[in-house]
């Protein structure tokens, strides 16, 4: 069974309005992969500053396929720059393991245990053939705040944007 509650993995001492981003990979890292990410990652979060000053940020993949990045704003706004750079590190992530990260139109859902992707196009065919119904589970990476990815992120499909597509 999947363990959907992520809390655990997250960072303590975070405001619930922290910012977050969410880069969902169009396939799940390999072990190997995922153990070279972990030092980007970890680079990229001691190094992440906005106009000079620290950002105090939290980097890490969930579920093998979903890069989270959150800065908490309480001491440092994190302004365009600072975003475009953790951007630049998603690209060079795509770049080194050959992995889309950046395709909006890819959704993620829990199906029979196992984390499924469908392109956007596909959706209306795998609601009418039942692939995917009104309960399930669907990772909802429009999530902007920390208190929204620990209640919102994961979420059955009638709860989410997609329950316009529901017949």
């Amino acid at each position: 069974m999947i363990q959907t509650d992520i809390t655990e993995h997250l960072p303590s001492g975070f405001a619930p309005q922290s910012k977050v981003w969410i880069y969902q990979a169009s396939r799940m890292f390999l072990i190997g992969e995922a153990l070279q990410l972990e030092p980007m990652l970890q680079d990229f979060i001691s190094n992440w500053n906005s106009h000079g000053e620290p950002v105090k940020g939290f980097a890490n993949l969930f579920f093998g396929q979903f890069l989270i990045f959150i800065a908490d704003e309480t001491d440092t706004q994190v302004g365009g720059c600072s975003t475009d750079t953790s951007v630049q590190l998603v690209k060079q992530i795509q770049q080194k393991f050959s992995v889309e990260m950046l395709n909006r139109q890819l959704l993620a859902f829990i199906i029979k245990n196992k984390i499924e992707t469908l392109p956007l196009a596909q959706l209306d065919y795998a609601l009418s053939n039942q692939f995917i119904t009104e309960d399930t589970p669907y990772f909802n990476n429009t999530v902007l705040t920390l208190e929204e990815l620990k209640s919102r992120w994961i979420v059955p499909v009638k709860e989410s944007w997609l329950a316009a597509k529901l017949k």
